[in-house]
């Protein structure tokens, strides 16, 4: 897809390689997202800066430089601690920025982060952008929406259905920079196996293109996974800005490197919602 005209970022280092792209969606549009894809530090991000908002791409920005910058050299455990601090930090400057341009002016963005150690994995999220593994022919969201639409869902107000293209679609629960304090951080772990592929999004992805669709475009060539989805969001008038990252994990990797018992601990002790 070299002449797709869309520019794409690839990266490898050890068992993962990763391609990441985002686009504004129509011409004269800002792009409110951003992207941290560094397989060397075994890290990824996506942030949206909240729909609606004052100064969304200065929210988005921040956080992904405050990701972008961790050094190297840190141990499973201590990435979790150091994403979460930096994460809370952007927090915090974002609601102390936002007060002093006036009461009523919120600066946030959505964030989903996921961390590979070897074969194990930690997704960090608030907000409504997505991770998604896929594992042979199936697709299987690892993160839950916080937005209004997904609690009007789960509290069987409206169903799954009514959900899509619903008027309040764009209201989101938890932020990076939003009023609750301290920032909320919903957490799930799991397991890799060779061959899987993950998929970090924006809300304008997974509203353009269904399931079925991210299932289909993540089966083929894993090098233009990125490029694949985006253009394909496009091509269906994607309405918002658009990113995606895909990530391949492949067989060259090595669970006996790691120890697992310290990041499982660390990852347990991290307290639920934080």
């Amino acid at each position: 897809m070299a002449d797709s005209g869309i520019d794409q970022d690839i990266a490898r280092f050890g068992s993962f390689s990763s391609s990441a792209v985002t686009h504004a969606g129509a011409a004269n549009r800002l792009n409110e997202d951003g992207y941290v894809n560094r397989p060397d530090l075994g890290l990824w991000a996506v942030a949206d800066g909240a729909g609606g908002h004052e100064s969304g791409e200065v929210a988005s920005a921040e956080v992904v430089r405050s990701l972008q910058t961790i050094g190297p050299g840190l141990s499973a455990a201590e990435m979790l601690v150091e994403v979460r601090a930096r994460l809370e930090q952007a927090h915090a400057h974002l609601r102390e920025a936002a007060s002093q341009r006036g009461a009523e002016v919120l600066m946030a963005t959505t964030i989903v982060v996921l961390l590979a150690r070897d074969d194990h994995f930690a997704c960090l999220w608030a907000g409504d952008s997505r991770a998604y593994l896929m594992r042979g022919h199936s697709l299987t969201r690892i993160t839950r929406d916080h937005s209004l639409v997904q609690a009007l869902v789960e509290s069987g107000t409206i169903t799954e259905g009514e959900a899509i293209g619903h008027p309040h679609a764009n209201i989101i629960t938890r932020a990076v920079g939003a009023d609750s304090d301290p920032l909320e951080l919903e957490k799930r772990t799991g397991q890799l196996q060779a061959g899987d592929r993950l998929l970090l999004c924006s809300d304008g992805l997974c509203k353009t293109l269904s399931e079925e669709q991210l299932l289909e475009l993540l089966s083929g060539d894993s090098d233009s996974g990125a490029e694949r989805l985006v253009a394909a969001a496009l091509t269906a008038k994607v309405s918002d800005n658009v990113t995606a990252i895909t990530i391949e994990f492949g067989a060259d990797q090595s669970a006996a490197a790691m120890d697992v018992t310290t990041v499982d601990a660390s990852l347990s002790t991290m307290p639920k919602g934080k």
